[in-house]
């Protein structure tokens, strides 16, 4: 659940949450995995991965990093962390 965020954050992270269900979640989801947004906090994007795609390595690298530059297209200054 999302605490005590501001009107200008929430529509950010529903920006942001919107891209990677139309361009992630899928992909993830084909894979038996899933990836849920868990906050915003200023720049820092908080995601956590659910099912075979938590204990894959390659998620915790390469997946994150692609995720990271497909956000960093509607917000340059962001970083992702998978929690």
């Amino acid at each position: 659940t999302t605490v005590d965020i501001s009107p200008a954050d929430k529509k950010r992270l529903d920006a942001i949450t919107g891209l990677l269900d139309e361009q992630i979640r899928p992909y993830l989801q084909n894979d038996g995995g899933d990836l849920h947004v868990v906050g915003l906090h200023c720049n820092l994007l908080s995601v956590h991965y659910q099912g075979a795609c938590g204990t894959c390595p390659s998620s915790l690298s390469g997946t994150l990093r692609a995720i990271e530059n497909l956000v960093q297209s509607i917000e340059p200054n962001i970083e992702v962390v998978a929690v």
